[in-house]
């Protein structure tokens, strides 16, 4: 049966509208350089604000960053303290800039876990930048895949409970109105750093049709020209979304 998600058949992209990033490789870039996990992280930091204005020259609409995943709370204490300080201070540098740059900010994610005042934080720079359109910065924090798909049937749950809905009202459509980020474009692009080939537990609802681009450099090491090499490489594809392109048909 052929797959009707409501795209075209054959689709050569130029540029991506939402790029959704796994920054890996931070640890394994501080141990190259004996410095502690921090020091990596804080050089992981530093990454994105280049990596906003080169995505921006070329196009890219909003950008999606895997920075603390449901799983790495398990990481050892320490970690996850300079972790929550890091993000802590980040928001408290950052967001007054991201918003005379015209960046509006989102988190996506469980918020619980967090301080009562790193929890303000994020509502803040929600607030502050929630009118800005000419880029969107989504930071996923406490986040993942099957929480956010859980999250969903919870929701609907609760509505067919109540009597709003028939669970035979459920289709794509409507669970995809359930979903973190709902209101913005898929992802066309997910880009994971540091040679890993996975996509551990981000956005599995989201990532359906994307385009997948690994890399060996590590995130630290993410520059405009590697995000340059990952554009290139989506605007070299041809996007089917389950469909066939004729004119290219080998019979395969």
């Amino acid at each position: 049966m052929a797959v009707d998600n409501g795209q075209c058949a054959s689709e050569r992209p130029v540029a991506p509208r939402h790029v959704a990033i796994i920054m890996d490789g931070n640890n394994r870039w501080a141990k190259k350089r004996g410095l502690k996990a921090a020091g990596g992280h804080r050089a992981g930091v530093e990454v994105i604000r280049g990596l906003l204005a080169s995505s921006r020259k070329r196009g890219v609409e909003v950008i999606t960053l895997f920075a603390f995943s449901s799983e790495n709370w398990q990481r050892p204490s320490l970690e996850v303290q300079a972790l929550m300080r890091l993000f802590s201070s980040y928001l408290e540098s950052e967001t007054r800039k991201l918003h005379e740059d015209g960046v509006r900010m989102r988190f996506i994610g469980e918020r619980d876990r967090f301080s009562a005042s790193l929890r303000k934080q994020m509502d803040y720079s929600e607030q502050l930048t929630r009118f800005n359109r000419d880029t969107t910065l989504v930071i996923a924090v406490d986040y993942g895949g099957q929480w956010d798909i859980v999250s969903a049937t919870r929701q609907l749950a609760k509505r067919v409970e109540a009597g709003e809905l028939r669970a035979d009202d459920i289709d794509i459509s409507l669970f995809d109105q359930y979903t973190a980020l709902a209101d913005l474009p898929k992802p066309d692009l997910c880009i994971r750093t540091a040679g890993e080939q996975r996509i551990s537990n981000f956005m599995l609802w989201q990532l359906a049709y994307s385009e997948f681009y690994f890399c060996d450099c590590l995130w630290p090491d993410f520059d405009e020209l590697e995000m340059g090499r990952a554009l290139d490489a989506f605007a070299s594809r041809e996007r089917r979304y389950g469909g066939r392109n004729n004119d290219n048909d080998n019979g395969e």
